[in-house]
């Protein structure tokens, strides 16, 4: 695989996995009736938006073509959240099965970060989006664990 196509390689994959939060965000958004967690989601989903939008400008740049859906994974976590939401604590549930969507984008982040087969300015991108990764998974995570230690 070439240094271009890496870089489209690598930029896609965590376009996918940040556009599979954006939209479990906006679903979970309109579901929920908490209007502190529906604004949360809200502004989580604006986040993983502004994420998928720089890294399409860097996959652009590169001269690739920018994924345009998400992870079977993904698809497949928001049903199970849905699920999980319909059965017990619905907003429970979303934070639980969003906090394991911010795990995916997080640990996907770290590799790429860490990929020394990425070219340095795709490396660079990572690297600067990071912290704002990092951020939405401590929330989140913080929230599902005093939501945890409430019930």
């Amino acid at each position: 695989m070439n240094e271009h196509d890496k870089t489209t390689h690598t930029l896609n994959d965590l376009i996918e996995i940040a556009r599979d939060g954006q939209e479990f965000y906006e679903e979970a958004a309109s579901k929920i009736d908490d209007a502190d967690l529906k604004a949360l989601f809200t502004r989580i989903a604006g986040i993983k938006a502004a994420i998928v939008n720089e890294l399409g400008g860097a996959v652009q740049a590169a001269g690739g073509k920018v994924e345009t859906s998400g992870t079977a994974v993904g698809s497949m976590q928001q049903f199970y959240g849905k699920i999980r939401a319909t059965l017990g604590d619905k907003a429970y549930g979303y934070v639980a099965e969003l906090e394991e969507s911010e795990d995916r984008l997080l640990e996907a982040f770290e590799n790429a970060a860490g990929d020394r087969d990425i070219p340095v300015a795709a490396r660079d991108i990572v690297i600067r989006l990071l912290p704002e990764v990092r951020s939405c998974h401590q929330v989140m995570r913080d929230r599902k664990r005093a939501m945890k230690h409430a019930a």
